[in-house]
């Protein structure tokens, strides 16, 4: 992009002039009790041309406003359980009256509040904007954790399907972005800037086999032209504070609109560990760390929507990731005879880090729509370079004399390129498709430690240092089709992924290198009984191909004594699932039952001279597994809404271990509750409660955790200001604590701590003039069916 476009960019941003508007502001009340009506559709009309100016929804107060109407504006106004009313005239102030179309049994309190969740083949669809079960979600991962089927852990991880690491996908497109990236960008999103998301716990074979979950975020679209901003920040409070701001504006024209983000947050976390290791000396070991990480994050994304004409689309976004972080980690152990009555020796450790981190991507995206027919294109580029420095410093308690002394400087590049091209044909009630994909995925780390000798001087140490690089080719292709016949819908179709890699561990002179190609069908069907009943189930199969730091054979230290190792010689892992999908109005009940042959996970190794205990990567033979998920929401009165989860979790593991096979059977479930409150004057509350039961794998038992959260939010000046309070984990609660089950092997138990009690107060403020529709724009048939 050439200096001139980006000076057309910022010159269309700064400098709009506005214009004098006419206002009209009213209110909706129920024509018998005199009570407000909150959201009340109302469409905007131009009374000369009949063309859709705007729609409104009125406030939980009853209000709404409209800026800038036309003379013969005539507003269409409907609500469910109401006669539907046209007005061709206003007042400045007005009051509308609606009459209900049907008496209510008052009595039935227990019923279903309106309908926010549907069906597309199988898959859940919430809709976020306007849904007041997520008004005081501060953000979207805000909004993911109080989502049926998802998780969100205390490092903003996201999981579906127990632990499935979903990719996520923005308006039906994947998102090629680093962990750190995508986190950043879902921060950026207030729950108002969302239209609805999807959650797709069994992909068919149209989507990358890697992609064992998705999660599509569907944008609210601004049709409107003119521009538009929004603003959102927040804050939060615990021993220290985190600060987030992100500014969004956005400039519509009949032809182009154009985009920019920016956003910039700052704060500190911390971080706490602790063990109780019995040694094999019978001796005690008690470890603890301290971590204090203090960050900056600054994010650019700008971005160009162009609609050549009706059948042709254009996009381009350019974006730019930046992050700096200086950590300090400190740690003892503290080691004691059986009784404990005798010190046998103590340390500590000091770990100060500087990181930093730049990514730069790159996406374009086409596509050309006739009436039966449609090409897509997408392509992405993505640039991530880190870099991190650490000092390992030990010493003796009390006399603090120096035992050991290292450094550490890593170096690690990323290189990723995807395009795709994606055809869809429809012929009578068939929709046939075919695509094809090429990846190359380039990554090269070179980490180099330097030990304190003993002329004082730092040498080089070949024992702990690596030089590593990653190769990765992967060309994949799909047919699929999916027809309709009446309440039935059936769909199939086959995946082939040719998979060339080259590992190399240069330091150690070892190369692996590997080329196969898989084959994965999927099949599903989804019948509707009627408006409130549907029944789908789907089968895929799926492929998980290590990734980079699994593979990589360098040293990760949590302590001088602990650390964790990549395995260059792991095998991807093979997952086929079977899912089945009810729904009756807004309860939807979830069954999953597959098997993941050569199962990639970490196990610890004692080391009984040294006492380190290393974790290391290999591939379990198999595991069954089996989910079983019900949401349902209830209105307990107008004002009292609960939405409730219950998941049951099954998962069996057979896991060789040093000479040994253990294999157990291990059940658990979570609880979530999500109470809003609406109360008078807009105040909307939400007290969000999180229980998960005593879980674990084969060789550890995971404790239970549970979490309670509650938020207030409230709209101000015509739902321009929005703010939201929360606290957080009220009761510093949610820690994970785990014990290893075969002490004959190894005695220890440790818990992992973070800092998630936290005060919040966040604010989102929407500007701009924006106030006429353009022409309807392009849409696919994927953004079509997430209406």
């Amino acid at each position: 992009m050439n200096l001139r476009l980006w000076t057309l960019i910022m010159v269309l941003f700064l400098s709009y002039f506005a214009k004098a508007q006419k206002n009209i502001q009213g209110k909706i009340v129920d024509s018998e009790t005199k009570a407000n009506l909150s959201d009340v559709n109302l469409s905007f009309f131009n009374g000369l041309t009949s063309q859709l100016i705007e729609k409104k929804a009125t406030d939980s107060l009853g209000r709404f406003s409209f800026k800038g109407f036309p003379e013969g504006l005539y507003v269409i106004v409907e609500k469910r359980g109401y006669e539907t009313k046209r007005l061709d005239t206003f007042r400045e102030i007005s009051v509308i009256e609606m009459v209900p179309s049907g008496k209510t049994i008052e009595e039935i309190v227990l019923q279903s509040p309106s309908r926010n969740i549907k069906l597309n083949d199988g898959n859940t669809v919430m809709n976020i904007a306007g849904n007041k079960d997520f008004k005081t979600a501060t953000h979207m991962l805000d909004v993911l954790r109080k989502t049926p089927g998802v998780t969100v852990d205390q490092e903003d991880g996201i999981f579906i399907g127990g632990r499935i690491a979903p990719a996520i996908f923005i308006d039906g497109k994947p998102v090629v972005m680093s962990i750190q990236e995508t986190r950043a960008y879902l921060r950026s999103l207030s729950p108002e800037m969302v239209e609805s998301i999807e959650i797709n716990t069994n992909p068919s074979s149209k989507y990358d086999a890697e992609f064992k979950g998705i999660i599509d975020i569907r944008l609210k679209r601004n049709a409107n032209l003119g521009w538009k901003g929004n603003y959102n920040g927040n804050i939060s409070v615990n021993k220290f504070n985190y600060r987030e701001n992100s500014l969004t504006l956005s400039y519509n024209t009949e032809k182009i609109a154009y985009q920019m983000q920016v956003g910039y947050n700052e704060g500190v976390s911390t971080y706490r560990y602790n063990a109780l290791q019995r040694l094999a000396n019978t001796n005690v070991m008690r470890t603890e760390t301290y971590q204090k990480d203090a960050g900056k994050v600054t994010s650019v994304l700008t971005g160009i929507d162009y609609r050549i004409n009706s059948k042709n689309r254009l996009r381009f976004t350019l974006r730019g990731n930046f992050r700096n972080n200086n950590r300090t980690r400190t740690g003892s152990l503290y080691t004691t005879n059986e009784d404990e009555t005798q010190l046998i020796f103590n340390t500590e450790s000091n770990n100060p880090t500087e990181y930093g981190q730049e990514n730069y991507g790159i996406s374009t995206d086409y596509s050309w729509r006739g009436k039966n027919f449609e090409v897509n294109f997408l392509g992405n580029y993505l640039l991530v370079n880190n870099k991190q420095k650490d000092d390992f410093i030990n010493k003796k308690r009390p006399d603090y004399a120096l035992l050991s002394y290292w450094k550490s400087d890593l170096s690690n590049r990323i290189k990723i390129y995807t395009a795709q091209l994606d055809v869809r044909q429809k012929v009578k009630n068939t929709n046939f498709e075919a695509g094809i994909k090429y990846g190359n995925t380039e990554t090269s780390n070179n980490i180099r430690y330097d030990t304190l000798a003993l002329n004082n001087q730092f040498v080089p140490d070949p024992t702990r240092s690596n030089m590593f690089s990653y190769k990765e080719e992967v060309f994949a292709g799909y047919v699929a089709f999916s027809r309709k016949l009446n309440k039935l819908q059936i769909n199939g179709g086959i995946r082939f992924e040719n998979t060339k890699s080259i590992s190399d561990a240069i330091s150690s002179d070892s190369v692996v290198a590997r080329n196969y190609v898989e084959w994965l069908p999927s099949f599903g069907i989804n019948y509707a009984f009627n408006k409130s009943n549907e029944i789908s189930v789907s089968y895929s199969r799926k492929i998980t191909r290590p990734i980079f730091s699994q593979l990589n054979p360098f040293r990760f230290y949590f302590s001088p004594l602990n650390y964790w190792i990549g395995n260059p010689y792991l095998q991807p892992s093979f997952t086929s699932q079977i899912k089945a999908t009810y729904r009756y109005k807004n309860w939807v009940t979830d069954l999953t039952i597959g098997k993941e042959t050569d199962v990639m996970v970490r196990y610890p190794r004692y080391d009984p001279k040294t006492n380190v205990l290393e974790y290391l990567g290999t591939n379990l033979p198999y595991r069954n597994f089996a989910i079983l998920e019900m949401s349902f929401p209830i209105k307990i009165t107008k004002w009292w809404n609960i939405n409730t989860q219950i998941t049951g979790y099954y998962n069996y593991e057979f896991r060789p271990y040093f000479n040994e096979v253990f294999a157990f059977s291990i059940y658990n479930y979570e609880l979530r509750f999500n109470q809003v409150f609406s109360l008078p004057k807009g105040y909307t509350v939400n007290l969000f409660t999180n229980y998960e039961s005593k879980t674990g794998n084969s060789l550890y038992i995971i404790k239970p955790m549970y979490t309670v959260d509650l938020s207030i939010q409230k709209t101000w000046f015509d739902n321009k200001l929005n703010t939201k309070i929360s606290y957080n984990n009220m009761f510093d609660s949610y820690d994970q604590r785990l014990v290893f089950r075969h002490k004959q092997i190894i005695d220890n138990q440790f818990t992992h701590w973070w800092d998630s009690r936290r005060f919040l107060v966040a604010v989102s403020y929407n500007f701009g003039s924006s106030k006429y529709q353009g022409k309807e724009i392009q849409k696919t048939d994927e953004e079509n069916r997430s209406r």
